[in-house]
């Protein structure tokens, strides 16, 4: 029976905070989708005292951003872009489109077909979230996408360079200083100026998952992903230093973002405690990581391994940190998890930032059914049928008509029989 060390706040106070959340958005969709230009460069001027005579950045404003970041700082973004589109075309080459001949006569296929218009948001208000425009709008890119809009909001009260630069060498073809809710419902609705798109991508606050979660439907989304979540899994093959660096790393996301050890080692989860309280008092985004930590941090003391596993799987964490002297074993029966970071070598970082799979990522417990943003997500598997010859129209049609006429579908059954009527007795 696994022991909590250190528990986070109730599900019920959660759910209430969610609530609320929930609340002030359908709202701000509901005004924006009614006054379109005028609500959003309202609520930009609220939120992030930002109303530029035009929210779309020219050519010029673009190239200004780049101009102002030095030689190193372009070289890393490109490095980073490098390794997702590496990653990227090797998913995009593993996805064929099919045709096969499955009864003689009887053609079937399916193609991929690239998401016309796209709106990626790149959260930016706090921290310059560079990476984020690197893993949707490269990732588009690869996989075809025609259009690709971006939205970040102002940093430090003007365009992040960082972010510009990054969108528009991952190669957005418009990019857009708006943020937070009207950012997304813009997009995702249209507005005078802003034209809507298909699918919306791209990772965000509390507010913008939830947005994101209400406009489902009027367009497409690459999941539901909420506040960071970490779970580290470990055993005395590491200590306690290096777990609750990985914990603090991540609680910096947000003071929601919860960061979970789950260990078969006392010892290891009385260490981290105690480290985290250590480098916490250093930390330079602790007003950021100590909230997060104090109402979402867990630890949790399991029995064996086959138990950390149950847990892990139970929790279906968005990051899990697995370092142990059974990586190998964890990878092959984790079930549920956005990522896996296998071995003390590598950690979420890596996988945020510059190692080359995407760090768009399912939580609050969608790595159950989804995962994460990749190539893939862009994509349409569509299907297509075509038969050739009048034998093979009469025999799919004889079973057809049968299967139409069990279920009463009068108008489904005549389809079929008037090509059995049609096509039978003549030649193939």
């Amino acid at each position: 029976m696994a022991t909590w060390i250190k528990e986070a706040i109730s599900e019920e106070q959660r759910d209430e905070a969610q609530k609320q959340i929930r609340d002030t958005v359908e709202k701000l969709l509901e005004d924006i989708d009614k006054r379109g230009d005028t609500a959003v460069r309202e609520l930009s001027k609220r939120f992030d005292n930002w109303s530029p005579d035009e929210f779309r950045l020219s050519e010029k404003e673009i190239q200004s951003c780049i101009d102002r970041l030095d030689a190193q700082t372009i070289g890393d973004i490109c490095f980073a872009q490098e390794q997702i589109r590496n990653f990227a075309q090797i998913q995009r080459d593993s996805m064929k489109d099919v045709e096969e001949e499955t009864l003689p006569g009887v053609i079937l296929g399916h193609r991929n077909i690239p998401t016309n218009r796209v709106g990626s948001y790149v959260p930016g208000g706090k921290f310059p979230m560079v990476a984020s425009a690197h893993m949707s709008v490269v990732t588009a890119k690869v996989a075809g996408v025609k259009e690709i809009i971006t939205c970040a909001p102002p940093y430090e009260g003007r365009p992040s360079d960082a972010i510009v630069a990054a969108q528009h060498l991952g190669g957005a073809d418009d990019i857009f200083v708006i943020g937070g809710v009207q950012a997304v419902a813009a997009m995702a609705l249209g507005t005078e100026s802003i034209r809507a798109v298909d699918m919306l991508v791209g990772p965000g606050n509390a507010y913008v998952a939830e947005a994101k979660r209400q406009l489902y439907g009027r367009v497409g989304i690459d999941l539901f992903a909420g506040p960071t979540e970490t779970l580290v899994i470990a055993d005395e093959t590491v200590d306690g230093e290096m777990c609750a660096t990985d914990l603090l790393g991540q609680a910096e996301h947000g003071p929601t973002s919860p960061a979970v050890l789950l260990t078969n080692s006392m010892n290891l989860a009385r260490q981290t405690l105690e480290e985290v309280k250590k480098q916490m008092k250093n930390l330079s985004t602790r007003d950021t990581a100590a909230p997060a930590w104090k109402n979402y941090g867990q630890i949790i003391v399991a029995d064996s391994y086959d138990e950390m596993l149950e847990i892990a799987n139970e929790l279906a964490f968005e990051h899990v940190q697995v370092m142990t002297k059974k990586d190998d074993w964890f990878l092959e029966n984790m079930i549920n998890y956005g990522a896996l970071f296998l071995g003390p070598r590598t950690n979420v970082s890596y996988g945020d930032k510059v190692i080359g799979t995407n760090h768009t990522l399912p939580t609050l417990k969608a790595a159950r059914y989804t995962g994460g943003l990749w190539v893939g997500k862009f994509l349409k598997t569509c299907t297509y049928q075509k038969i050739l010859s009048n034998e093979a129209s009469v025999k799919v049609g004889e079973y057809c008509s049968r299967l139409c006429k069990l279920e009463g579908f009068a108008g489904h059954q005549e389809q079929a029989d008037l090509r059995v009527r049609r096509y039978s007795g003549d030649a193939a």
